[in-house]
């Protein structure tokens, strides 16, 4: 068996507090025969030190046991679920210091109640294998959650990207590719090749890959929009400005391998959007937006068209103001793909900081409600480029190739009100698909007291579930359905069933 020191560490630590427990001898009993500190011993045993041999010889006499007994990989049935756990990828990599849980209290209680933990172990296996779960599902399950516990707003990060523009004497939208590329070729040795991947077609979707090397080369793909080449560079930036080591080499990670790797890909991408859409001048630009009576696709599409970004960027980077500054925090921000040719559409990003219940990977085996405005705008949008569409009505607006709306989004099943803002465009890199982005607000007190337009006639009050699986409206109340309700149904099914099993035990008591 091959393992890392940590997991000898914790071994050799559980198997001396077993062997110690077992004789009935406390921490003093065992320094004191070994001629080692207390300290020293409790930090062996929680996994933390690992003894020379010398020492090591000393502490399995003290036990009365051999030298080999004590530092063997080997362990009872018993302490089986300790292998177990430290042979998983998942337990390996899992940040569960974020969390407040070391791992020697967490292999602490597995030897404390073994049977049980065995169980759960066992389970947790099943339902890897069976929902063929990988590592990276929990790595990135956990990033959002680390966003979550910090409203996705990083100080830090924020004032690295400041200093940055402060350096170069930049405002919003004055930061270009070419700035990047000198900054990262003078400062970092890193030369930017803008590079054409299409003897590549299983890369062709990357907007960068990164060659390592004494004179690192970072090749952009060249099918880029001018702001998503600026937007990589930013981020290249981003990993040296920050002192971030354990990354990716492409844009998109073929391979998520840690959470340091996870969280620093995500920080250099959070300092590119801080980059390319500076804090203070964004903030001014939506205060003085939400202060409007009335909603305007258009007057939100100005504001973007600011910034030099793509409609994700941008509304990503409010998803990080808008907890912070304005006190809106129960957000969503979604992203849909859709190619028309094919009718496919996939819900390709999420971000969850709301109550709702919203599941990602629901497809092929459920459809997403097409009531939802990122679903419906896209629909719109394809049509428009197909030069066959309807004229744009009260809440939508139109700049160039990027389309928006808005909507008031009722959850049934959630029971939540959200004001939902989409931005549509073709995507760059992949001829025939286009892209929505939706960021949902829940409409509480504070967004009616920061938002005016909350409650503008002209925006689409829809009624919205999660998808037409799990959507009891009937086919009068909704021609949009993709599929029959049937997990509605079977969920009022059971529920006919319990009121009627409670009738039938009171009538015969």
């Amino acid at each position: 068996m091959h393992m890392d020191p940590s997991s000898l560490r914790y071994i050799l630590g559980l198997k001396l507090r077993k062997f110690r427990q077992k004789k009935d001898l406390g921490l003093k009993d065992i320094a004191a025969r070994a001629d080692l500190s207390i300290s020293y011993l409790s930090e062996i045993e929680k996994g933390r030190k690992y003894p020379k041999p010398v020492k090591l010889l000393a502490l399995a006499q003290a036990l009365g046991v051999s030298f080999d007994e004590l530092v063997s990989l080997k362990v009872d049935d018993e302490l089986g679920p300790i292998t177990d756990i430290l042979d998983s990828p998942f337990i390996r990599e899992f940040p569960f210091h974020l969390y407040g849980i070391e791992m020697e209290r967490l292999l602490q209680l597995v030897t404390e109640a073994p049977s049980k933990a065995t169980a759960l172990i066992r389970t947790a296996l099943e339902i890897n294998h069976t929902y063929d779960i990988q590592v990276e599902h929990f790595l990135f399950a956990a990033l959002r959650s680390y966003q979550h516990m910090h409203q996705n707003y990083f100080a830090d990060i924020e004032r690295a990207a400041t200093k940055f523009l402060d350096g170069h004497r930049t405002t919003y939208g004055e930061v270009s590719a070419e700035t990047l590329k000198a900054r990262l070729a003078d400062e970092y040795g890193t030369r930017v090749v803008y590079k054409s991947f299409e003897h590549f077609p299983a890369l062709q979707t990357l907007r960068s890959v990164r060659i390592p090397g004494r004179k690192p080369k970072l090749l952009v793909n060249d099918r880029l929009l001018a702001s998503q080449k600026a937007f990589s560079l930013a981020r290249e930036l981003g990993y040296s400005c920050l002192g971030l080591k354990d990354r990716s080499s492409t844009s998109s990670p073929l391979k998520v391998e840690s959470f340091d790797q996870a969280i620093n890909d995500f920080s250099a991408a959070y300092f590119a959007g801080a980059v390319m859409i500076p804090r203070d001048p964004l903030v001014a630009h939506l205060e003085a937006f939400f202060k409007r009576p009335k909603w305007s696709a258009n007057d939100l599409l100005a504001i973007a068209s600011d910034y030099r970004s793509t409609p994700e960027t941008f509304f990503y980077r409010l998803s990080q103001l808008l907890p912070k500054f304005f006190g809106l925090e129960q957000l969503t921000f979604l992203r849909f793909t859709h190619e028309p040719a094919t009718a496919l559409l996939r819900l390709s990003k999420i971000l969850n900081m709301s109550q709702l219940p919203i599941f990602h990977g629901l497809e092929p085996d459920e459809h997403y409600c097409r009531r939802w405005t990122g679903i419906r705008l896209l629909e719109t949008f394809a049509a428009h480029q197909a030069g066959e569409g309807r004229p744009l009505s009260k809440e939508e607006g139109s700049a160039g190739d990027v389309m928006a709306t808005a909507q008031r989004a009722m959850f049934q099943a959630a029971d939540m009100d959200f004001f939902v803002i989409t931005l549509t465009r073709p995507l760059a890199l992949v001829a025939g698909k286009h892209s929505s982005v939706s960021l949902g607000i829940l409409i509480d007190r504070t967004f009616k007291r920061r938002v005016r337009f909350w409650n503008d006639p002209a925006v689409q009050q829809v009624e919205v579930n999660l998808t037409c699986e799990r959507c009891g409206l009937s086919d009068d109340e909704c021609d949009l359905r993709a599929a029959p309700p049937t997990l509605f149904r079977a969920t009022e099914t059971r529920r006919q069933q319990e009121e009627q099993l409670a009738e039938l035990m009171a009538e015969d008591r």
